[in-house]
């Protein structure tokens, strides 16, 4: 059984503003997702990277951790990072739910209930 929420309960409105505000913190997430992935892929193979050694490893990870962590800040749940996944507790019809973005969708367009999970997802 899920635990309640107590943090800030979100409008569907309120959800898909956050989203385009905070657009450019995600496409950057996406963006160190994607560097750390290729410099620890060719540290791990070669020993060298073009993209750097340990240092900008290390580097890569704290700015991915303070964007993870400013998306925290706004009470946006981040439910997965390789794709993105981000849930924003709400109400529908009375009902406790997330409303949920993916990497690549254009706008807030799913919800699920809480206890649902990803699977539960259902079109605004």
């Amino acid at each position: 059984m899920p635990v309640p929420h107590t943090g800030p309960v979100f409008t569907l409105a309120q959800a898909r503003h956050l989203v385009a505000t905070l657009r450019p913190r995600v496409d950057e997430l996406i963006r160190l997702r994607a560097d750390l992935a290729e410099l620890r892929a060719d540290l791990a193979a070669h020993g060298v990277s073009v993209l750097g050694g340990v240092a900008e490893v290390k580097a890569l990870e704290a700015r991915l951790h303070a964007v993870l962590e400013e998306l925290d800040s706004h009470d946006i749940q981040v439910k997965g990072i390789a794709p993105v996944l981000l849930d924003f507790p709400g109400e529908r019809a009375g009902q406790p739910v997330l409303w949920c973005w993916l990497e690549g969708d254009t706008d807030v367009r799913w919800y699920h209930r809480v206890e649902c999970g990803f699977a539960g997802r259902r079109p605004v």
